[in-house]
């Protein structure tokens, strides 16, 4: 259990899964340094300083992935570091720079910083499902031991290519960092992650997510045999995997498999006033299943508690609340949301 003497850093605080694991930190009564690229970003940090505790719990820390050193000032005097920052861009123009090479140089510059500081007694990297599955021919069940096949990855260029390669060659970093420097890691490999939310902007895994609502064709293939975990039991395993000491290697967190069939039945089902399409062109209908196996998560005693059903109503919920998608998809309600740039122009 955290207690007030407990402090932890997190970083990539203002985003979608940062966010809402620093709210349940604060919660559980730890002491939280949140980094973030600008603190005096109000239009980034306000729902951060508006988190119960925040005042007495709460700090921000300036710091940056491409920034070497950065991070040593946030990290020294931490019992634990939540690793959650990281760049991602589907739409970057120079993946190589601006995606892949910061996250592999920032995760080991936050290695670095915890092997320097003596304090940090276990890190918790949030991986993805990425490093896993991505490869020619898909297996009927993937666990920890199975890695992406970055070759076929970078032959393709599917959307989202270079989050795949960065996260692998990220992870498989920091594993050899921390053999080589005795620390204690723990890496959570999420699947796609679905949920309400308090930031302000929409999550990039929700523009994936909510894509049969959007339109968003794109990301279409990322559903077709999709996998899915609930924010909030996502942030609830890292500090599962965190307070556990019997804890080690690779953990997958996913929830749900469901492929883009069954996702659109529901949705349709539940959310009539969308024109969730029925038919999509060149995805069999027959599709194979594929499972993510969580085992080694709940065989530790970790247990989930959404539904695929309870994570896309709070993700929509949330979306419709803060104006990213629109009520419905009647003209007016759809050119509104235009104007705020979540769905593609016509």
């Amino acid at each position: 259990m955290g207690t007030e003497a407990e402090t932890v850093c997190v970083t990539g605080a203002s985003g979608f899964i940062g966010s809402w694991l620093i709210m349940r930190l604060l919660e559980k009564g730890y002491a939280v340094r949140a980094t973030v690229r600008d603190p005096d970003n109000m239009k980034k940090v306000k729902h951060l300083l508006e988190l119960p505790k925040a005042s007495t719990h709460l700090t921000l820390w300036k710091a940056d992935l491409s920034e070497e050193g950065s991070y040593d000032e946030a990290i020294q005097g931490c019992t634990g570091v939540f690793h959650v920052a990281t760049p991602m861009d589907f739409e970057s123009k120079d993946p190589e720079n601006e995606v892949i090479k910061p996250t592999i140089n920032g995760v080991l510059d936050i290695m670095r910083a915890c092997a320097k500081s003596k304090t940090i007694r276990k890190i918790i990297f949030t991986s993805s499902a990425g490093t896993v599955d991505v490869e020619e021919k898909r297996k009927p069940v993937y666990d920890e031991s199975c890695w992406s096949d970055l070759d076929f990855v970078q032959g393709i260029k599917m959307t989202g290519w270079m989050y795949f390669v960065s996260k692998t060659l990220a992870e498989q970093a920091a594993w050899k960092f921390a053999e080589d420097n005795n620390l204690d890691f723990i890496s959570i490999i999420p699947t796609l992650v679905v949920g309400p939310f308090i930031m302000q902007s929409m999550p990039p895994s929700l523009l994936t997510a909510l894509s049969l609502i959007t339109g968003n064709e794109a990301h279409y293939g990322i559903l077709k045999q999709g996998h899915y975990v609930h924010l909030d039991d996502l942030c609830m395993s890292h500090i599962f995997l965190y307070e556990n000491p019997k804890a080690e290697g690779r953990y997958i967190c996913n929830s749900d498999d469901a492929n883009i069939h069954d996702l659109a039945q529901l949705l349709r089902e539940k959310y009539p006033e969308y024109n969730v399409p029925d038919k999509f062109k060149d995805i069999d209908e027959n599709l194979a299943c594929v499972a993510f196996s969580s085992k080694k998560l709940t065989d530790l005693g970790f247990e989930f508690k959404y539904s695929l059903e309870d994570m896309f109503a709070g993700a929509v919920e949330t979306c419709r609340e803060k104006g990213l998608i629109p009520l419905s998809h009647k003209k007016q309600a759809v050119e509104e949301c235009k104007e705020n740039e979540v769905l593609p122009a016509s």
